[in-house]
């Protein structure tokens, strides 16, 4: 059944600053999902815009400022829309609206290989394809950071945790594999807690490291089903391994990810970026204010940003605090830690 668009009714340029928007929803049972489980998807809205919104039959009654309530209806068009498509309403959904907004209509069509890549979905809104799920980006950077996974060989994603630089890495890195364009998937990280030295450590060497690379595999089974996901290691189609079993390889027309890069040392950093070869494309990710190598060790990261930032074809996409789209609180403990840093520099500097 063909179902009329969204219509905004009561709705004047001159209305007061404190006023009633109303909106209807010819499908009530779209209604239903797009309020959420005891109207949380409402309750969120409300909380973030400062507005009340009323549910009336199959109408939704915006109440606050005028700015508040135009933006409040434009998410709840933008989010009606996204279920009439078809597709899921989940809180990132919803995160993505209030962050971007209007943004996301901005991006026109891509061209040739780009377009077979990822998909341009409604509003200009980029998709990242994967077996189980559709990941969209939720802040200008990550959209920004996407489109450099797909268009560079070579692309570095720098900010503080929870700002999705690993996850969407490996979104693109299954995205990828799964369309043909690379023949599989390489994931590392600097196994630095244990100082690369891991005999202490019960069990052998996969079961020694893989503390370390949990988070790879927690993002790989988001994109895979768990079985393929085994299957796929066995087969060596994906390799998990610490940076130190990096060296001497030439990983070619594979999509390689190194995670917690400020943790590599400069001859680490310098011996994976050499392992670039032939069809492969290469992300480095990783957080400068959270380096754990000993005291006087030179992050491999922060040289890397150093001596390669003015090189053509290779990408750097830089995250903020705004950017993490993790529990609201984690933005606020980074903000108050970046404050202090910022402090205890004013004070050790005055000038």
């Amino acid at each position: 059944m063909t179902t009329l668009p969204v219509t905004a009714l009561n709705a004047s340029a001159a209305a007061p600053a404190q006023g009633e928007t109303t909106l209807e929803f010819p499908d009530n049972y779209l209604l239903i999902d797009l309020c959420g489980e005891h109207d949380r998807n409402l309750a969120a809205l409300e909380d973030r815009l400062s507005v009340q919104i009323l549910r009336r039959g199959n109408r939704l009654a915006v109440m606050g400022e005028a700015d508040s309530r135009a933006r409040a209806a434009e998410v709840l068009r933008s989010l009606y829309q996204r279920l009439e498509s078809g597709k899921g309403l989940e809180s990132g959904d919803i995160d993505r609206e209030l962050r971007m907004g209007p943004a996301l209509r901005e991006a026109g069509p891509q061209d040739g290989d780009q377009k077979e890549l990822f998909g341009e979905g409604p509003n200009g809104r980029i998709e990242v394809r994967t077996r189980r799920k559709v990941v969209e980006p939720r802040t200008e950077a990550q959209k920004a950071y996407v489109r450099a996974l797909f268009e560079h060989e070579l692309a570095f994603g720098i900010g503080p945790a929870g700002t999705g630089k690993t996850y969407l890495a490996v979104a693109v890195g299954v995205s990828m594999f799964l369309g043909g364009h690379v023949d599989k998937i390489i994931l590392s990280r600097p196994a630095v807690e244990a100082g690369e030295r891991l005999g202490f450590l019960p069990g052998d060497a996969k079961e020694k490291v893989d503390p370390y690379m949990q988070p790879l595999y927690d993002a790989l089974n988001d994109f895979l089903p768990a079985k393929q996901v085994q299957k796929m290691i066995e087969e060596k189609v994906i390799e998990i391994a610490p940076l130190a079993f990096m060296r001497g390889r030439t990983l070619s027309h594979a999509f390689i990810v190194l995670d917690e890069a400020q943790n590599a040392t400069s001859m680490q950093m310098k011996m994976f970026l050499t392992r670039l070869g032939e069809g492969s494309r290469m992300v480095i990710t990783g957080d400068r204010t959270q380096i754990d190598l000993p005291r006087g060790v030179t992050s491999g990261l922060i040289e890397a940003e150093r001596l390669l930032g003015g090189v053509p074809k290779i990408s750097f996409t830089r995250f903020t605090s705004r950017d993490v789209v993790r529990h609201p609180l984690v933005a606020a403990i980074i903000e108050a830690y970046d404050a202090d840093a910022r402090d205890r520099a004013t004070m050790e500097n005055p000038a």
